[in-house]
């Protein structure tokens, strides 16, 4: 029989994890001993506490386990005590065990195992009970005398009485140090009348004794363990509903793909989730039935008003199912199932005539008193209930009603199942047309704008594709027109040649004075202004903004400004950038357009960038992904913006935090262009830290090894500098020169700070490396790159950086990285410096610049920059002080730890993620060489790193 699929991978549970130890490490000097862990069924209780106990057990810890089993009885007493003891006899035997106590002792633990002899003729009693306790007791103090000791103790909402009586006599007098207890529960079991209730509350209030929640997984959690799982990245569609029905449970998210590519939930599992419903009163499943019918959330008056039943009778029903975690109550007098699968298992439960009649008369009452539901679902719940009656006729209706009003609360993802549920109605509805007012082409243009929205670039294709199939564009141009233009912003998310032949056959079809017109002319423009044609786009988009602004188009005025901006971006003219985006950002507030205010936002966290102005442009990226999530724009616009978060991060050098977002927003399934862009600023990162295998899966997915066709200026001047910056990596200057020749034989390079000077910059480096091989070649490129860089515009202080790199000005460049507080380029800098300055025989002065250039590396774990930096060092007799190892945030983070402050204290201090706290922690114990939190205290005091 095949087991359930579980990742490899330990997913999330960083923060838990790190908790655990630090208990662990308190509990090593007394101070703390046990870790109460909740957590529902099948969140990884289990899972969490084996890769504690495996940590544990490397670091020298002798771990004991022991389980609960449920439905124990008195035969059954101190069951986890028992385990663990026999697993120590098993491991130590049990002449072993029995020197650790006191002469004759061991007859009390032959009660819990007959190896240890005859047990006292007293045992059933308080005194033999007392004395069995003292001992366990006893025993564990001793083992810790050794090795430092962890009894684990799962499921105890299944201990038995003296199971629960031991645990806590444990919890109250176990002092010793070296000793913790972790004992797990399953938090929605806990019902009221509970019997582990009391004992969880008496617990709490002992000294020592630590609480942690275990939360279900967010839905980037979920796709890591799914990619774990299948060992390859899920579709996002695939994710999005693993995510939604399993809510986040481990357990469930692997019982789904074990059920195939439907991820159906299998049959092994519905008892368990059906389990807790079997066990209530039969009138109470009744009303479970009715209200699984109602959706994820019931209001008390429409369950009332569906099932018929009075207050009362109602009431008395449900109180079973709210007493043992069935059902909970909401807020506003609502009931929610725990766990939507719950619901799902009940409603499936259904017969065929009770599930129509059921979801007619949710619709019926709706109908009636729109508000039985919560503000603005009316519509929605409508279009749920008419089609689970299996009414068309309503069906169609509320589902168009319903799919305008999520387009006005941009619920965009919410409107395209709607859009296709009209869709698949029509043929079966008489006079669909008359009655929602549009024709099928009106509904399939909708479901292309909604799929445009939210970034499924697959269906809004499909939508446009069978669209124009219905029109004739000497009918009706303008339309076609506008399809034309919206398949080509398809196109470019795809990667797809042909847009710009598209957009001038679409910009034909239209009057030229009219709105039309300036609305193709904006698409075709801002592609044009991509390619590096910024001339022939500014004479369009000065054309169109006549027109618009005649026609009071205030929504197209905003886009064509942005395309402007455009244009001052790739010519580095910034203030100006900013200045017209602030302009188009304030006509998508005024028209509260969530298209035109994220794609403001953007395009200014890009100039902000360029401008050197790093971490404000990370505060706009932080509150742009908010809009982008307010707005329903998240997996279009708002993975742009998140792109350009972790640029920020990048350059700032917080390396970690931007792979962390990168493959956040890679987890949402972008489209193929903003998926290659945020790979290759994950290559840059890979590239810097040496991973050349990384770096090799990613330029191939991208397409840079074989050199396929791009049309956008940024796209092809990066692919070029990954491509440059691989190939010196592998030590190859000769190819790495034959990629700089390419890139410089096109006709215009960008004056943006990021592209042009960028590129220049590097491709200094690649003449130096080649020059004792390549001479001629060499010379020949730094003659081609001095008349691009001529023609370029040198205008704020990241590409004044860049441009002093260029021009071989190092140290001048590493004043100006470091006044931009980018680590990476600083270090490179300073690195360069200390060549030149070796060469001309400055040795001291080359070993001072390297010693403020290697903490820098090590800081982002720059391999080969810190191989360099070393090896220099040698050369010339540089040392390092070890309290120079800890870069400024480290520092911080060590003060804080001296505290005693933990991951979580530190993170809410600092303003920065627990898990960014973890990897911080980590680098600091290894360049202190130290192995816990402690000894990192003792040697920050040791070596006066914090003093004044």
């Amino acid at each position: 029989m095949r087991g359930r699929p579980v990742s490899p991978v330990f997913v999330g549970r960083e923060e838990e994890l790190a908790a655990l130890s630090e208990s662990f490490d308190v509990a090593r000097r007394g101070l703390a001993t046990a870790v109460l862990l909740g957590g529902e069924a099948g969140v990884g209780k289990t899972r969490l506490v084996q890769r504690f106990a495996e940590r544990c057990a490397a670091g020298g810890a002798q771990v004991l386990y022991g389980g609960c089993v449920e439905l124990s009885t008195e035969g059954l007493a101190y069951a986890p005590f028992t385990a663990a003891l026999r697993q120590l006899v098993r491991e130590q035997g049990t002449a072993a065990v029995a020197a650790l106590l006191p002469e004759g002792a061991e007859r009390d633990l032959a009660r819990l195992l007959p190896e240890f002899g005859e047990p006292n003729s007293d045992g059933e009693t308080d005194t033999g009970r007392a004395r069995l306790f003292e001992q366990f007791l006893t025993l564990l103090e001793r083992l810790a005398d050794g090795n430092p000791t962890v009894l684990v103790i799962e499921d105890i909402h299944w201990a038995d009485r003296s199971s629960r009586d031991l645990i806590a006599f444990l919890s109250r007098n176990l002092h010793a140090p070296q000793v913790l207890i972790v004992m797990t529960y399953r938090s929605d079991d806990l019902h009221r009348q509970h019997p582990l209730r009391p004992v969880l509350a008496e617990l709490g209030r002992v000294n020592g004794v630590h609480r942690l929640d275990l939360p279900r997984l967010s839905r980037d959690e979920v796709a890591q363990q799914m990619t774990g799982i299948l060992g390859v990245v899920p579709e996002y569609s695939k994710v999005q509903k693993v995510y939604e029905r399993s809510e986040g449970i481990p357990l469930f998210v692997e019982a789904m793909l074990e059920g195939g590519e439907d991820c159906t939930f299998p049959e092994s599992m519905q008892d368990l989730i059906l389990n807790s419903v079997e066990r209530l009163p039969e009138e109470t499943q009744r009303v479970l039935r009715v209200a699984a019918a109602g959706g994820t959330r019931v209001s008390h008056a429409l369950l009332a008003a569906v099932s018929g039943l009075s207050e009362m009778e109602l009431e008395t029903a449900l109180r079973p199912a709210i007493a043992r975690n069935v059902l909970q109550i909401a807020d506003n007098r609502a009931y929610v199932f725990r766990h939507s699968l719950i619901r799902e298992a009940v409603h499936d439960e259904l017969l065929p005539g009770e599930h129509q009649r059921l979801h007619a008369r949710y619709a019926e009452e709706i109908s009636k008193n729109r508000r039985l539901v919560p503000p603005g679902r009316a519509a929605v719940e409508l279009a749920h209930h008419w089609y689970g009656a299996r009414d068309d006729h309503w069906a169609l209706i509320s589902a168009w009603e319903a799919a305008q009003k999520s387009f006005k609360a941009f619920a965009y993802t919410e409107a395209i199942p709607l859009l296709e549920r009209v869709l698949m109605l029509w043929d079966r509805v008489p006079h669909a047309d008359e009655l929602i007012h549009a024709d099928h082409t009106a509904v399939l243009e909708r479901a292309s704008e909604a799929a445009n929205a939210v970034g499924d670039t697959d269906k809004g294709i499909r939508f446009v594709k069978a669209a124009l199939s219905q029109l004739d564009e000497t009918q009706e141009p303008e339309r076609v027109a506008h399809l034309i233009a919206r398949r080509a912003s398809f196109k470019t998310s795809k990667g797809q040649p042909g847009v710009i032949d598209d957009l001038r056959h679409a910009l034909r079809l239209v009057p030229e004075d009219s709105l039309e017109w300036a609305e193709v002319a904006a698409s075709l423009s801002r592609h044009i202004m991509m390619m590096g044609e910024t001339g022939e786009a500014s004479e369009l988009i000065a054309e169109a903004l006549r027109l618009v602004r005649a026609h009071g188009d205030r929504c197209l005025e905003s886009d064509l400004l942005m395309n402007l901006a455009l244009g001052h971006s790739l010519n580095g003219e910034l203030e100006s950038t900013i200045a017209v985006n602030e302009e188009a950002l304030e006509i998508g507030f005024a028209e509260d357009s969530g298209r035109l205010i994220t794609r403001a936002v953007g395009n200014n966290i890009d100039a902000l960038l360029d401008m050197g102005r790093d971490e404000e442009a990370l505060r706009l990226a932080e509150h742009g992904w908010e809009l982008a999530k307010q707005y329903g724009r998240l997996r279009g616009s708002g993975l742009f913006i998140k792109n350009n978060w972790a640029e920020s991060l990048e350059a700032l050098g917080r390396w970690d935090e931007a792979i962390e977002i990168v493959e956040s927003a890679l987890s949402h399934g972008p489209v193929l262009r903003t998926r290659y862009t945020l790979l290759r600023l994950r290559a840059d990162i890979a590239l810097a830290r040496g991973e050349a295998q990384l770096v090799e899966g990613i330029l191939s997915e991208i397409g840079v090894f074989k050199d396929r066709p791009e049309e956008w200026v940024q796209d092809i001047t990066s692919n070029a500098r990954l491509r440059i910056g691989w190939h010196l990596l592998r030590g190859e200057p000769g190819e790495a020169l034959g990629v700089a020749e390419r890139v410089l034989a096109r006709p215009r390079q960008s004056s943006k700070a990021m592209l042009g000077w960028r590129l220049l910059a590097l491709l200094r480096v690649v003449c130096d490396s080649a020059e004792a091989t390549e001479p001629e070649r060499a010379a020949a490129v730094r003659k081609h790159a001095a008349e691009v860089a001529a023609e370029l515009s040198v205008i704020g202080p990241v590409v004044e950086a860049y441009r002093l790199s260029y021009m071989g000005d190092f140290d001048a460049a590493a004043a100006a990285w470091e006044r931009l507080r980018r680590p990476h380029n600083q270090a490179k800098a300073l690195l360069r410096a200390a060549t030149l300055v070796a060469r001309g025989g400055d040795r001291e002065g080359a070993a001072t610049r390297l010693k403020v250039a290697l903490p820098l590396a090590k800081a982002l774990r720059a391999t080969p920059l810190i191989d360099e930096i070393e090896s220099l060092s040698r050369r010339v007799g540089g040392l390092q002080e070890q309290s120079e190892l800890l870069t400024p945030r480290e520092m911080e983070v060590l003060r804080l730890v001296t505290q005693g402050r933990t991951n979580r204290d530190i993170a809410a201090e600092l303003f920065i993620s627990a898990k960014t706290v973890s990897v911080h922690v980590s680098n600091i114990l290894a360049k202190l060489g130290v192995t816990t939190r402690g000894e990192a205290a003792a040697a920050a005091h040791r070596l006066s790193l914090l003093s004044p």
